[in-house]
């Protein structure tokens, strides 16, 4: 039997063991198209998420252009001009988050951390990209959630039968409360005013796994909408975005089309994308169908500013060797973790693409590979605060930013030729 038919007998043997009463939740129907940014949620603005597949690039571009108009009236109304553009991108790692709360935080006592015209963040780093999108005064905040928890605060488990006859292992109700303790009416009103007022983008990225395709939900819109749901859906959609496929539950959203009812199953970001800034279908084409969202100067002042992007990367390059044993569950998750670090550098490769595309000034910082430390189970406490200080650490020693992906030399082959290595000393 090959892997295909293996996996496909062994999901039907499951669903017809959750068919027959066994723990699986009911559930609506998905959009019955393929595109699902056709959905609607009641009282929330329409452009409060983006497919990443390339159908709402022009809607992207709006965005863009209508904060960049409201950044440009905001600077006329204080005096001040439109200076660089400063992105942040924070990667998923699960416990690993910790390094880039550290990053955050050194960056602070460093003295030169800018305000971020726009930042994004998977899984992990949608936890802690709202706290790095309003600034040093949210560190300690975002050093209590990679210090101060532990897998209690995260998830419980269901049991095994429970959970494989279920959809997933372990209930996250834990870490829906965690949020809640930190997404309040308060922090929403600051995310909604730095929206509102400096134009400034909040992003984060979840997988709607019906379609599947990514989707970056625009929450600075969501916080600024005034709706009686805005913190409830807000912090569904960080849950949705922390929610490991078969770890954590997915996260349903409730959405409307043609006055019909359906949901979305939502899930960690990082099933598409362990890092993302905008799609690179996203061009200067597509941007500009609409002028209107443009308006007069608004190109020049996007094209002509300084952009520099910073990538966390909460992982380390390369992987630990360990001798794996012949074991299917071993040798399936060995094979996973192979896959999500080797998505995780193809993704830094993406984004070096497109700010090379768009001269954007590109820099990643990675967990250094001086640390080794293991982790002795699920969000172990010592370990993050061990990581948290590396990063925290590796920052004020001013050694943490690289101009290129890991692994990449920027050395061209045809340096090789004759005439190049010839240099200024004459004929070979």
């Amino acid at each position: 039997m090959n892997r295909r038919s293996f996996l496909g007998a062994l999901g039907a043997g499951i669903a017809s063991a959750s068919a027959g009463g066994c723990g699986s939740t009911a559930r609506l129907a998905a959009l019955p198209e393929k595109l699902g940014n056709h959905g609607r949620f009641a009282g929330m603005p329409a452009d409060c998420r983006i497919v990443l597949d390339g159908s709402n690039d022009q809607l992207f571009g709006r965005i863009a252009f209508t904060a960049l108009r409201r950044e440009m009236d905001y600077a006329q109304r204080t005096g001040t001009t439109v200076g660089e553009a400063n992105y942040l991108a924070i990667s998923g790692g699960g416990e690993n988050g910790a390094f880039g709360a550290g990053l955050l935080t050194g960056w602070t006592r460093l003295g030169n951390r800018p305000e971020f015209k726009g930042v994004t963040g998977v899984s992990t780093g949608a936890l802690s990209a709202p706290f790095a999108f309003l600034g040093p005064d949210y560190d300690r905040d975002l050093e209590r959630v990679y210090t101060d928890i532990s897998a209690s605060d995260v998830m419980v488990s269901r049991g095994l039968l429970r959970g494989l006859l279920g959809d997933s292992l372990y209930d996250s109700a834990p870490l829906r409360e965690t949020i809640r303790r930190f997404v309040t009416p308060a922090l929403l009103a600051a995310i909604a005013r730095e929206y509102s007022e400096k134009g400034r983008l909040l992003f984060v990225a979840t997988t709607n796994l019906d379609v599947p395709v990514g989707v970056l939900w625009n929450m600075g819109s969501i916080a600024a909408s005034g709706h009686a749901g805005a913190v409830d859906l807000f912090a569904e959609i960080l849950l949705a975005s922390a929610s490991i496929p078969g770890i954590l539950p997915p996260v349903m959203f409730d959405i409307e089309m043609g006055g019909e009812r359906y949901q979305e199953m939502h899930v960690d970001g990082g099933t598409v994308a362990q890092v993302v800034i905008y799609p690179p279908s996203l061009g200067g084409d597509n941007m500009l169908l609409d002028p209107a969202a443009a308006g007069p100067g608004v190109v020049e002042a996007l094209t002509g500013r300084p952009r520099r992007l910073f990538i966390i990367r909460n992982a380390r390059p390369g992987a630990d060797q360990e001798t794996v044993p012949r074991n299917t569950m071993k040798i399936a998750d060995r094979a996973i973790a192979t896959l999500i670090q080797a998505q995780g550098l193809s993704d830094l490769y993406q984004l070096y693409v497109i700010a090379q595309r768009d001269g954007i000034d590109y820099n990643v910082a990675v967990i250094p590979p001086s640390f080794t430390e293991r982790l002795n189970g699920p969000f172990d406490q010592a370990y993050m605060r061990s990581l948290f200080a590396v990063g925290r650490d590796t920052m004020l020693s001013g050694s943490v930013w690289t101009g290129v992906p890991p692994g990449f030399n920027a050395i061209p082959v045809h340096s090789m030729s004759p005439a190049n290595r010839r240099g200024g000393t004459g004929p070979s």
